[in-house]
């Protein structure tokens, strides 16, 4: 009987760990299809739609979800009281998303947009030393090396991992002394909104759905309120195509599994993810715009490797 169990838990164990696997996995192929998704739904070079739209479709789309889950696999916790105390917290968090959100968007003002990609590497920097300092997880010079490494790979790629054979090869980056303050206090939110949520998910003794729903509910009224004070031309859905259709719950998906891997692993668990969707990103857009690879992609590459050899110890 006791070898029974064994054999019970050690196939139990086997399943949690592959399933967790292939959601690490999904999360990178959504992450690393974002871009080339995007220009699929470009019109004359230009994005059709509202972004701003987008994000509430996003939101509103998790918010869904997670109802869905509560009451799918958590129905028992309908009847349950919950304060204030519980709630009331994810409002600062969708409010720290909402205002990360429409910075990206402000700060393209006063930079070119590979200087963004180039600099907005820096939140992991940002996102490490939050995670350390204020959830007191001290990392090792092994580690902090290995996110250093990411940083690199980070602007390795967007300096010219990709190049158009048509267009010249020279790279010129562009900002302002405001776009400097705007691109540092964009990392600073990046990894703050990243860090408090993770901290809130793992200290409240509440499951994830149930947190999900109120982390998305604030979400959905904060980015409904942005909407509105843009006052953007055009109707809602204006622009929409089936591609917009496949951001929206791509998006909503990958914000649901990042919900998993910051309660149950961590913000540097999120940010390995990020860096390795670099390589679904090359791989499609080689295939799909016809770019091709540089040698800085392979640099790149070499450095995500190390970096999670360092990292986590793999071989």
């Amino acid at each position: 009987m006791v070898m029974f169990g064994n054999a019970a838990a050690s196939a139990n164990w086997v399943l949690q760990r592959g399933l967790w696997g292939l959601m690490l996995l999904l999360s990178v192929l959504i992450y690393g299809s974002h871009a080339p998704l995007l220009t699929q739904c470009k019109v004359d070079g230009m994005i059709p739609f509202s972004s701003t739209s987008v994000v509430v479709l996003v939101e509103l789309t998790k918010l869904m979800f997670s109802l869905l889950f509560l009451l799918t696999w958590d129905r028992e916790l309908l009847g349950v009281t919950v304060s204030w105390h519980h709630i009331a917290p994810f409002a600062l968090s969708a409010l720290l998303y909402a205002a990360n959100n429409n910075l990206v968007v402000h700060m393209q003002l006063f930079m070119d947009p590979s200087t963004y990609q180039v600099l907005s590497n820096l939140k992991i920097v940002s996102t490490a030393l939050l995670y350390s300092l204020f959830l007191r997880q001290r990392l090792s010079m092994r580690q902090w090396l290995a996110l250093l490494l990411l940083v690199t790979a980070g602007v390795s790629y967007s300096c010219g991992g990709l190049q158009d054979p048509g267009s010249p090869s020279e790279m010129k980056l562009h900002i302002t002394l405001v776009g400097l303050v705007l691109i540092s206090v964009y990392c600073l939110i990046s990894g703050l909104s990243a860090v408090y949520t993770e901290a809130i998910l793992k200290t409240q003794a509440l499951p994830l759905s149930l947190q999900n729903l109120f982390l998305y509910f604030f979400g959905v009224l904060l980015n409904l309120i942005g909407y509105f004070w843009s006052s953007t031309e055009g109707g809602f859905l204006e622009g929409f195509s089936s591609w917009v259709l496949v951001i929206v719950v791509s998006q909503a998906l990958n914000g649901l599994i990042m919900s998993v891997v910051m309660k149950h692993s961590s913000n540097i668990t999120r940010l390995f993810i990020i860096s390795c969707s670099i390589l679904v990103n090359a791989l499609l857009s080689v295939t799909l715009f016809n770019l091709q690879l540089t040698l800085l992609f392979f640099v790149a590459v070499l450095c995500i490797g190390l970096a999670v050899h360092l990292y986590y110890g793999l071989t």
